[in-house]
């Protein structure tokens, strides 16, 4: 069964616009976890093709200070995994959401109960930076008979061979990341990564999005020639953040309508 989120964004790359997908830090938000669906709702109306959720953790090893700093505020307001699940569960919005969080918050939930208690919200994939591959059957043991995906994340360390297996019955999205290390690293690209991520286009079925430093509209006119679409992480909290919803607003409806 393809999931919800595969044929979602195989519609956007089919009418020939770039995949937008912003991060947001679950609880980051001033008004805590009550601010969450406000933040959902101005990315959505803004175009967003997807949302990904952080989930906040004490020792986020993917995240870079800006986002680092918006889990520590939002795990000062006692936000955690449980709570984040019962608000999703309150309401459905129409854009697909992502959850990025990682494995032991995961364990510590209950991986079937987990699963489980997202059913009927609106996430339809989740993003584990630190589950290795060779055991994300862990997790997709309780995803098969779901609607939720589990993205790949593939780096420029990653060999073709490797990539193949990473992107073999892929759901979702293929998370290619733009630099080794934390995200947010803005400029330090490697001068293969333009061949890197044409290459793995060739490799994968489905849509295949750059993430990790990706922050200006440069970066996104960059990568929407050679992937399908990007994920924007550290400029779009930041900038919520500093009460810039104005600019974020108008930074995803640009990203969202362009046509590659």
């Amino acid at each position: 069964m393809t999931k919800t989120l595969t044929k979602h964004l195989q519609e956007i790359k089919a009418s020939g616009k770039g995949i937008f997908v912003p991060y947001i830090m679950a609880g980051g938000h001033d008004k805590g976890l009550d601010g969450l669906f406000e933040i959902i709702d101005l990315l959505e109306n803004s175009g967003a093709s997807a949302i990904e959720v952080g989930i906040p953790w004490s020792d986020p090893v993917a995240d870079e200070p800006v986002i680092e700093l918006a889990g520590q505020r939002s795990l000062a307001k006692g936000v955690n995994l449980t709570g984040i699940v019962e608000k999703l569960q309150e309401k459905t919005v129409e854009v697909p959401l992502v959850i990025m969080t990682y494995i032991n918050l995961v364990y510590q939930y209950g991986i079937e109960k987990f699963v489980k208690d997202l059913a009927g919200t609106s996430v339809k994939c989740l993003i584990i930076p630190d589950l290795p591959h060779e055991h994300e059957n862990l997790i997709k043991l309780y995803l098969d008979n779901t609607d939720i995906a589990l993205v790949p994340l593939v780096s420029l360390t990653t060999g073709i061979e490797r990539q193949k297996n990473f992107c073999q019955n892929a759901e979702g999205f293929i998370y290619a990341v733009a630099i080794n290390g934390v995200t947010g690293k803005t400029g330090n690209y490697r001068d293969d990564l333009d061949k890197h991520l044409a290459n793995l286009e060739t490799v994968a079925d489905i849509p295949v999005l750059t993430g990790f430093g990706v922050s200006t509209k440069a970066d996104i006119e960059r990568f929407n020639k050679v992937s399908d679409g990007v994920i924007v992480r550290t400029k779009i909290v930041r900038d919520l953040h500093e009460g810039k919803a104005d600019d974020v607003e108008a930074f995803v409806t640009y990203d969202s309508n362009y046509q590659k």
